[in-house]
Parts: structure tokens; C-alpha cells; sequence
């Protein structure tokens, strides 16, 4: 099996994850604060990140990755838990999923910028068009109260891509695995912080649900997905697998509709169908550019 195939396998996988972590989050903020759910995520999933290192006897970053790092924490590890938890307070989950499917564009972008890749303009085609979809059914329905919700979604797409690339960028020197760890080391002493100063007085009222979904997003979203996706995004290439997460709204909006009982409107699957047909296009042409010279 070459590097191509593996990046896309273990990029399918880290997507599959990741599908659930909207759905998750939507359902632990209904005994959780938004801003108390990303510390504690960030606190719980640091602290088992400090353990692997230490455990498998990690050499500390250099000071060339240690501003990479921070990109990636800032990006992956509180700007897009606590901008999505926020906008989840506006739309439902299976909304929001949508926006997932921006991301590919986002990461292709910064990848570019970022990780120093060229890829044909036919894949940026193909690309631009599934995220046009995405953003045309987002407005369909106007923007009344969501308002709110989809630009935190948005902003939370673009900090996202900007971690996700420089994490891959980063796993090839370092590994996917190290790299998520060390990010999630790095924003524990922040968090720790806020932890107590965001803690709420009372846990008793917090049912069942909310603490199994706080710790799917702590350790599935925060820690599993990232060595899966990384891995992917490294061995695959940024732009190219990237776009698996074209597909993260489907299996999204399926969560959505069993764990919340979300509907899911028929147009929704058909702009879903439509962007599986865009990631497949994709994927046809993502072999990078040849760099002369």
C-alpha cells in the first residue's frame, strides 16, 4: 500500500471521528457552558497528551516548532471547539455541520500558504464548487436569527484550516501524534486557568449525556481524530485529503438526526450528495503540481 492510499485511509478515519464532535458538543451544551466545555475538553485531553509524552519519553520542541505548535493550538485546540460551542447556541448541530464542509478549502488554502504546496487548477475547481454549495444552502433560508451562529461557524472554519495545515506541515518533521500532543501541552497552563475560573458551582444537575459527550470531545475529538487525520493529511497531502471533509457533513447531519432527533430536510441531502460527487473530483485531480527548478 503506497503513502497516497494510506494518507486517504487514515484521513476517512480521522474524518469519521470528527463527524460526531458537532453533534457531541451540541449535546453536552445542554448541561455544560459553552466556554466551561472547551476549557474542560482542552484540560482533559492535555492532560492524557502530558501523559503520552512523558510516558514514551518525548524530546522537548525546538524553538523552530514551538510557533508552529502554538498556530496548531490555537487553531484546533481553542479557537475551533470554543467558536463552534458558541454558535451552537444559535443553530441546531445538523446546521452547523454544513460549514464543516468549508474546510477542505480552508486547509487546500492554508495549505498552500502555509504548507508550500501547488495543486492543479481543476482540483481548486472542483474544490471552490463543493464549498459553494455548502455556502449556498447555508443562505437559502436567509439569515434571521442564525446570523450569529453562522459567521462564529465561519471564523471557526478559517482557524481550523490554518490548523490543520500547519499540523500537517509540522507532522512531517515530528509525527501526527506528537504534534496534537504537544499543541494540547501547549495551551494546558492557560486552560488549567480558566478551568477554575469558568467552573460552575454545581455539578449535580449535570445528566449522563453531557459527561459521556465531554469525554468523546476530550478524547476522540481532541486527541483520537487529530493522530488520525494528521497522519493522513501528511502522508496524503494537505489539499488532497483535505477534502475528505467534504463528506463530514453527511455523516454529520445522520448523527444529528439519530442522537438529537434533528431533522434533516431533503435539500440538505441533496447538497450532500452533490459535494460527495465534488470530493470525488477532486480527488481525481489533487496530484500536486510539479515545482520547476
Amino acid at each position: 500500500m503506497n503513502r497516497t492510499t494510506q494518507g486517504w485511509i487514515f484521513g476517512f478515519l480521522g474524518m469519521l471521528v470528527f463527524s460526531g464532535s458537532l453533534p457531541a458538543t451540541r449535546l453536552a451544551m445542554a448541561g455544560f457552558d459553552p466556554i466551561f466545555l472547551t476549557v474542560a475538553r482542552a484540560v482533559l485531553a492535555g492532560a492524557m497528551a502530558a501523559a503520552i509524552l512523558l510516558l514514551t519519553r518525548q524530546a522537548w520542541p525546538g524553538r523552530r516548532e514551538v510557533s508552529s505548535l502554538l498556530l496548531v493550538s490555537l487553531g484546533t485546540v481553542v479557537g475551533f471547539p470554543l467558536l463552534t460551542a458558541l454558535a451552537l447556541q444559535y443553530i441546531t448541530a445538523a446546521h452547523s455541520v454544513i460549514f464543516i464542509g468549508l474546510l477542505p478549502l480552508s486547509t487546500a488554502i492554508f495549505g498552500v500558504l502555509r504548507g508550500g504546496e501547488r495543486l492543479r487548477p481543476v482540483f481548486w475547481l472542483f474544490s471552490g464548487l463543493g464549498s459553494a454549495l455548502i455556502c449556498g444552502y447555508a443562505l437559502r433560508n436567509g439569515v434571521n436569527g442564525a446570523l450569529a451562529g453562522d459567521l462564529l461557524m465561519l471564523c471557526a472554519i478559517v482557524v481550523c484550516g490554518l490548523g490543520y495545515a500547519e499540523g500537517a506541515t509540522l507532522s512531517r518533521k515530528m509525527g501526527g501524534w506528537q504534534v496534537i500532543c504537544w499543541a494540547l501541552v501547549a495551551a494546558l497552563p492557560v486552560m488549567l486557568v480558566l478551568l477554575f475560573l469558568t467552573m460552575p458551582a454545581s455539578f449535580a444537575s449535570i445528566d449522563a449525556a453531557s459527561w459521556w459527550s465531554l469525554a468523546y470531545v476530550a478524547i476522540f475529538s481532541s486527541i483520537v481524530g487529530f493522530l488520525l487525520w494528521y497522519r493522513g493529511l501528511a502522508l496524503g497531502g494537505i489539499g488532497a485529503v483535505g477534502q475528505l471533509q467534504l463528506l463530514q457533513p453527511f455523516f454529520g447531519m445522520m448523527l444529528a438526526a439519530v442522537i438529537l432527533s434533528e431533522n434533516v430536510d431533503q435539500a440538505m441531502v441533496l447538497v450532500t450528495m452533490a459535494v460527495i460527487a465534488c470530493v470525488f473530483g477532486a480527488k481525481r485531480f489533487a496530484r500536486p503540481v510539479a515545482r520547476q527548478g
